[in-house]
């Protein structure tokens, strides 16, 4: 079985939008401003933007609210096509450490992950669904240490069950990561060295 081109998949629905001279409503879901970046970049020059900002798996306030900040201060520096709105959720760290729950030995990039991944999609799947968006993604397939197949998989049945279409992606294609580094530099921004949670923390 062929494997998806998901960055093909995102440039036949960028193309249809071209054509059609849309400018079609986005909720980005986003784990931080680094991994924004050149998502912000790339995807503001087709899209009307919200980004939205949970990550319930980060593990302090503080580490939370800095990523937030971080994030806000990307969006107002960067001199983007179109205007991009920013949504900042309440810090929740229950509702990652309820799906966490008998998966704390789990390593980097194993099944806790992935219930992760489908913990913030469906925030941001109910989120754009109940506020009339035309598509929803994640910023979180430009890290080269995340599964881009998992998490369109995911996003694909999210988009079956809350009826809004997601936005197949795999931002690090096209040197998307080395852009984003790129940027994180000119930008000055905080870069963490590792995910959020006190278990990728523990694996460092």
């Amino acid at each position: 079985m062929n494997k998806i081109n998901y960055q093909k998949e995102l440039e036949k629905t960028i193309n249809g939008i071209v054509k059609n001279n849309e400018k079609p409503k986005l909720l980005l879901h986003a784990c931080c401003a680094p991994c924004s970046s050149y998502v912000l970049e790339y995807l503001s020059n087709y899209f009307l933007i919200t980004v939205l900002f949970y990550n319930p798996n980060i593990s302090t306030k503080k580490e939370y609210d800095y990523r937030a900040s971080e994030l806000e201060r990307l969006i107002k520096e960067m001199p983007l096509v179109n205007k991009v709105d920013l949504d900042i959720m309440k810090y929740d760290d229950g509702e990652f450490y309820d799906i966490a729950k008998g998966y704390e030995e789990c390593k980097e990039g194993g099944e806790r992950c992935f219930r992760c991944y489908e913990l913030r999609l469906r925030k941001a799947a109910k989120y754009a669904s109940e506020k009339n968006f035309d598509f929803f993604t994640t910023t979180l397939s430009i890290s080269p240490l995340k599964n881009s197949e998992k998490l369109n998989s995911i996003g694909e049945k999210l988009s079956i069950e809350y009826k809004i279409p997601y936005l197949f992606s795999d931002f690090k294609k096209k040197e998307g990561y080395k852009r984003s580094i790129e940027l994180s530099k000119e930008y000055d921004l905080y870069r963490q060295n590792y995910c959020g949670c006190v278990y990728s923390q523990r694996d460092e």
